[in-house]
């Protein structure tokens, strides 16, 4: 079943490259029921997964080059789940909602949006660490061209800045996977199975440095402050399509491979590393809101805002408690549903009048009352409001940092209240007031099509908000593991009268609280 979940795209994008380059209309149609092909595949999986375990489940294991010991490998767990259901259900809205705003090279965008979804796929999917590797990778392909062939002016620099970046810190990554895999078992017995090199151990003077390359090419991905300056230009260069893909999809790559990799290969050094970490989440936390209240560029003001959600999410992992673990995962899907959401809105808006500056908006709700609605609900999830689904992800990570150290968790919530005010002030600019718009009259209410674009993550928004336990359920059992493992393989560095990994209030580890140390 995975093998499918994964190339279901490819097959699409192979069947819409044998198109003529005229029918642009089939391409769209093949393009978008590949996509959604895939998530009814994905939806299977959902359904067949059984909760309760924290194993990996419908492995796949395929000799790949036997000779060094690699495979291909795949397997699905409830953090896995999560993220390949978020993977499923964003890409027919993405390719849906750019059916009226890419109107040259169709196919080619079209191929490159499926590429694109295989690829990030394999990364949440795979197994074997050289397999994700090449996943890893082959998601900067597809999105180089997203941003520099359907991008804004700034195209060119915007996608050369994205590559150089992610190229960096992946570079770094591969030498790290090579060096793990020389160092951590005889030779006779080297393999880049993940789930074996789990429980070896590189030597301890390599370990930190391995750890620091895996983490930094997860850091600059996500991106945690200071890494996050190529963010902006991507997210704004990038065509709205794009910039869904890049908010919702590969931002969580990082934070993904930050608890797949940074947590499950070194747990030790994690412990230690984790106050270093958890600051930088913080930092970004703050820094995210303020600099989004700052911005004049609408699209600018949504990049910023996910370098402070994101370091919510890396605070989660780091406080390594179950509940902050748990809601940094649900976090990691509420994101990629509010701030897809979000660049949608900014696309919609695009779309009437071509500009993204909020000071030439106003009084919007006014001509678009339904769109004025679909933009409430999702600034509102973005806030993380009460029955919204950014509210029950906050909440989990608010509560198991505030177990690891209450002054955190402290400085967390003003960095939620941030958010809270420059959204409302964002909404208050654009909706409300006298309108300001030169050609009111392009500022028409959204069509069918873009409604339908909207109403999955509507759907999504309440049913998360309201009834997560078929999330949390699936997950449980996977997020306790990551803690028992953290928490068994750091056994020495303890602090008596902790409680229990996997209990509320359970810390990995047994790290004592920061100010105790």
């Amino acid at each position: 079943m995975l093998t499918w979940l994964i190339f279901t795209p490819t097959i699409g994008a192979a069947v819409v490259a044998a198109l003529p380059r005229r029918r642009a209309g089939a391409a769209r149609w093949v393009g978008w029921l590949a996509s959604l092909a895939t998530l009814g595949l994905a939806v299977r999986l959902f359904q067949a997964f059984v909760p309760g375990s924290g194993e990996m489940q419908f492995v796949v294991r395929r000799p790949w080059v036997p000779l060094l010991g690699i495979e291909y490998a795949l397997g699905v767990d409830g953090i896995s789940l999560l993220l390949v259901m978020l993977t499923a259900v964003i890409f027919p809205i993405a390719l849906l909602s750019s059916w009226g705003a890419i109107a040259e090279k169709v196919r080619e965008f079209t191929v490159a949006m499926l590429l694109l979804e295989t690829a990030v796929l394999g990364t949440f999917l795979s197994l074997d660490l050289l397999l994700f590797y090449v996943f890893w990778e082959a998601v900067l392909v597809p999105m180089y061209f997203l941003i520099g062939i359907w991008g804004g002016p700034q195209r060119t620099y915007a996608a050369n800045k994205f590559i150089l970046y992610t190229m960096a810190g992946s570079v770094l990554m591969l030498v790290a996977i090579i060096a793990f895999y020389l160092t951590a078992a005889p030779a006779g017995a080297r393999t880049f199975d993940l789930l074996r090199l789990q429980e070896a151990a590189p030597p301890s003077g390599l370990a930190p440095w391995l750890f620091a390359a895996f983490t930094l090419a997860f850091a600059v991905k996500v991106p945690l402050w200071p890494l996050h300056t190529w963010l902006p230009d991507a997210h704004v260069e990038a065509p709205t399509a794009g910039s869904v893909i890049l908010a919702a999809l590969l931002l969580k790559m990082g934070t993904y491979g930050f608890l797949r990799f940074s947590l499950g290969l070194f747990p030790q050094v994690a412990v230690t590393a984790a106050p270093l970490l958890l600051a930088l989440g913080v930092v970004g936390v703050i820094y995210g809101g303020i600099v989004s209240w700052a911005q004049p560029d609408l699209k600018r003001l949504v990049a910023f805002s996910s370098v402070s959600h994101l370091g919510l999410v890396t605070l989660g992992i780091f406080a390594l408690t179950t509940e902050a673990l748990q809601g940094a995962l649900l976090q990691m899907v509420n994101h990629g549903i509010s701030t897809g959401g979000l660049f949608l809105i900014v696309g919609v808006l695009y779309d009437r009048l071509h500009t993204r500056a909020i000071a030439d908006y106003g009084g919007v709700a006014a001509l678009m009352p339904r769109f004025a609605a679909l933009f409430t609900i999702v600034l509102l999830s973005s806030a993380a409001v009460p029955s919204t689904n950014g509210f029950v992800g906050e909440f989990l990570i608010l509560l198991g940092t505030f177990h690891r150290s209450p002054p955190l968790a402290v400085l967390a919530v003003s960095g939620v209240i941030l958010s809270v005010i420059y959204l409302l002030w964002a909404y208050q600019k654009v909706m409300q007031g006298p309108v300001r718009a030169k050609t009111p009259e392009r500022l028409v209410e959204v069509n069918a099509r873009e409604a339908l674009v909207f109403l999955p993550l509507v759907v999504l928004i309440f049913w998360i908000g309201l009834y997560p336990s078929p999330l949390l359920r699936r997950s449980e059992a996977s997020v306790r593991a990551v803690v028992e493992r953290v928490e068994r393989r750091t056994q020495g560095a303890v602090t008596p009268g902790r409680p229990v990994a996997g209990t509320p209030g359970a810390v990995a580890g047994r790290i004592p609280p920061l100010g105790a140390r």
